[in-house]
């Protein structure tokens, strides 16, 4: 309760706003912290576009195909490091898991550095299950 000055002995029933702005930032604080920790799959530097590519929104969705090679030689298939050898037995079980022909969509990350052969490769052995929906994944140019 807030104190009136001079002589009047009543109550005041004003609303004290500062414990609620303290846990607000409190929380916005650890939102800010948190978020990062959020991204999905394996960090690759991806290549830029002169012009910004249509946004999947399916590549987010947990049951999503997501290949990375952020470098040649290294193949992710989501956080889960694999084998060359293993990225077609893999992605075609996590194929059979998908109930929908327009949710079959295989996205590829590849970072700057990578040969555009280790690339091809993949793309090879994934058209080699049938998979005719392959996405290659592009950062967004900033604004100026």
């Amino acid at each position: 309760m807030g104190m009136a000055s001079g002589g009047g002995g009543g109550l005041t029933s004003e609303i004290n706003v500062t414990p609620m702005v303290d846990i607000m930032l409190v929380l916005l604080i650890i939102f800010m912290v948190v978020t990062p920790l959020l991204q999905h799959g394996v960090t690759v530097n991806l290549p830029k576009d002169l012009k910004n590519p249509e946004e999947d929104q399916r590549i987010i969705k947990d049951n999503s195909i997501v290949i990375a090679i952020p470098n040649d030689g290294e193949y992710y298939l989501g956080k889960e490091r694999i084998g060359k050898e293993q990225v077609k037995d893999k992605v075609e079980a996590m194929l059979k898991n998908i109930k929908k022909e327009e949710d079959k969509v295989v996205y590829i990350k590849s970072g700057i550095n990578v040969s555009y052969g280790d690339v091809v490769n993949i793309i090879n052995e994934v058209r080699a299950l049938g998979v005719d929906k392959i996405g290659l994944v592009a950062d967004k140019k900033k604004a100026a």
